[in-house]
């Protein structure tokens, strides 16, 4: 059976490469390898959901980034935020490649580690969790990473996940109401959409 970047312990050989890529006016380096997801490039889901991301209107505290892959999303945001932020995933490769990217880039406001979802994270007050989630992982994950979201938000936290239409993103919407009363559409752009809902 072939791995998939959701894979715990990739076996496949690995394939190693650096390259960078401009994140909030910034250009950062990062090194993939094989069995991660997006390896070539930062992909469109996480540079939207990075653009559209704000910390202004948030309560102060920690970041959550659920499956963090080898680390666009979390380390963006830590270095634009100034924020703590937890980067959980369940590939190891995925986080050693976060770890050493961290490191490469000098961003020290981070802690990486294995979760499944959220199976091993403790702290229950993070100002947000952000999440391009692991489409390919099924819907059920997609919807355990909504659902879970709440109980580890303090108040007026909120949740921002981006979702491909034809990947589900109708049903995660709907489900992000359900579970928090509201949600809205922060932006939306060819066919990608920013999911926004608070804990009130």
């Amino acid at each position: 059976m072939s791995a998939h970047y959701y894979t715990n312990k990739p076996e496949t050989a690995h394939d190693r490469k650096t390259w960078t890529y401009p994140l909030l006016g910034k250009t950062y380096q990062f090194i993939t390898d094989s069995n991660v997801f997006s390896r070539d490039t930062v992909d469109f889901g996480s540079r939207v959901l990075i653009e559209a991301f704000s910390d202004v209107d948030l309560p102060e505290g920690a970041i959550l980034d659920v499956g963090c892959g080898y680390g666009p999303i979390g380390l963006s945001l830590a270095d634009s935020t100034k924020r703590l932020v937890h980067m959980v995933d369940v590939n190891e490769r995925a986080m050693d490649l976060a770890k050493e990217n961290a490191e490469l880039n000098k961003i020290e406001n981070i802690e990486v580690y294995e979760s499944s979802v959220y199976d091993n994270v403790t702290k229950k007050d993070f100002a947000a969790v952000v999440s391009n989630p692991p489409i390919r992982a099924g819907k059920k994950i997609v919807h355990s990473i909504i659902e879970g979201a709440k109980e580890h938000l303090k108040q007026n936290g909120t949740l921002t996940i981006v979702i491909q239409k034809k990947q589900g993103a109708p049903s995660a919407k709907k489900k992000m109401e359900e579970v928090f009363g509201q949600v809205e559409v922060v932006t939306s752009s060819k066919g990608y959409y920013i999911f926004k809902s608070y804990k009130i």
